[in-house]
């Protein structure tokens, strides 16, 4: 197993083969909610999680198959 240390790009973590634990399941309720306030301390995957929102917003279906979001997202648009 390859553990994903300093790499905060969603793309690189999914295609390098590293570890992901999959919480796009939060991601797409996230994304379906209004406004949020992200308090997070240091290290906590802030950028992680901006990344990954970037990549289902430019409609990238590609890096989610095999996790929760294409069992949830059904339009997939940009």
């Amino acid at each position: 197993m390859r553990y994903p240390i300093g790499i905060q790009s969603f793309e690189k973590i999914r295609k390098g083969g590293f570890v992901y634990v999959d919480k796009t399941d939060l991601v797409y309720k996230l994304a379906q909610g209004s406004v949020y306030f992200l308090a997070r301390p240091r290290r906590f995957g802030k950028s992680l999680l901006i990344d990954t929102l970037r990549c289902y917003f430019e409609g990238r279906r590609d890096l989610f198959d095999g996790l929760k979001m294409p069992e949830l997202e059904t339009e997939w648009q940009q």
